[in-house]
């Protein structure tokens, strides 16, 4: 099992190149189930039916994991057997026996307008730092990319003529996605006045640089959120992908129509993106009942 696990792992990466972050998830669930495989003295794929499956998921229930957690490990193995079934290791998927657990629908926490407006404008100085830290925050809310995306984007995927952006995204797809004309002066000025002076490697070709000079971190762009959200006095709960959020939920609120806003977040299944339909839906109906003389 160990070796058609690191198969899996490996065909993951080579053919549907995910990212390393996926790969580290997929591995360490499919490593919890090699370890409850071997308690239950099971030696071989085949032993692995529903049965066996369905006492895995009671076990994981008992030792009181989350829904949201057990629902993620009961996708890791059934991308696990399908590939099994695919490379003729199996000839029936056992998985197709499980049921999902219903997970309550989690809205993300977004910003209004007026915080978003508040947030970008807490960089005001022209230090290096201050020049790195406007850009990233009027690049991200600008296009919507993910943090992933942002931290390894390339100078040269930068056009500040046509105002775009070439961004790598999950599965390594390319999608083009336009800037305004704020991020678009913000990433100008940081290039001009900001990078060069963080810059300690010439050959770094990675577009936003800590202050060693290396390219930035998820973790390091999520403490400059956090500390530029706590300079503009907003008290809501801030993640790395809270102006990704805003962005989409904005564009919504805004009139754009949801493919469009699909297309520009990468996501590869309309029904992911749907999920900030209910945010802009919750404020009609807030202005609704506000506006309407007999609501």
């Amino acid at each position: 099992m160990d070796r058609l696990i690191r198969d899996f792992i490996d065909y993951l990466q080579v053919e549907r190149g995910l990212s390393h972050n996926t790969l580290a998830a997929y591995g360490r669930d499919l490593k919890k189930l090699l370890k409850y495989a071997q308690e239950k003295k099971i030696s071989s794929i085949e032993q692995c039916d529903k049965h066996f499956l369905s006492g895995y998921v009671y076990f994981l229930k008992k030792k009181q994991e989350s829904p949201a957690s057990i629902a993620r490990q009961m996708a890791s193995l059934r991308g696990f057997f399908k590939f099994l079934c695919m490379e003729k290791k199996l000839e029936t998927d056992p998985t197709i026996y499980l049921e999902t657990p219903k997970l309550p629908q989690k809205l993300p926490q977004v910003l209004s307008v007026e915080e978003v407006d508040r947030l970008l404008e807490t960089p005001r100085g022209l230090f290096p730092l201050d020049l790195r830290d406007k850009a990233m925050l009027e690049l991200i809310y600008a296009t919507g990319m993910r943090v992933s995306e942002l931290v390894n984007l390339k100078i040269a995927q930068v056009n500040l003529e046509l105002a775009y952006v070439r961004c790598m995204g999950k599965g390594s797809k390319e999608r083009i996605i336009p800037m305004g004309d704020l991020a678009c002066r913000s990433v100008q000025l940081y290039l001009a006045k900001g990078r060069p002076f963080l810059l300690k490697n010439p050959l770094e070709k990675t577009l936003f640089l800590n202050h060693h000079g290396r390219r930035m971190t998820r973790q390091g762009f999520w403490k400059i959120i956090k500390r530029r959200a706590h300079e503009a006095a907003i008290k809501k709960e801030i993640t790395p992908h809270t102006l990704r959020h805003s962005f989409a939920t904005h564009m919504l609120s805004n009139g754009a129509d949801l493919r469009s806003v699909q297309e520009l977040l990468g996501h590869a299944d309309i029904a992911t993106t749907q999920i900030y339909t209910h945010l802009t839906g919750n404020k009609l109906k807030e202005i609704y009942l506000k506006a309407h003389p007999r609501a």
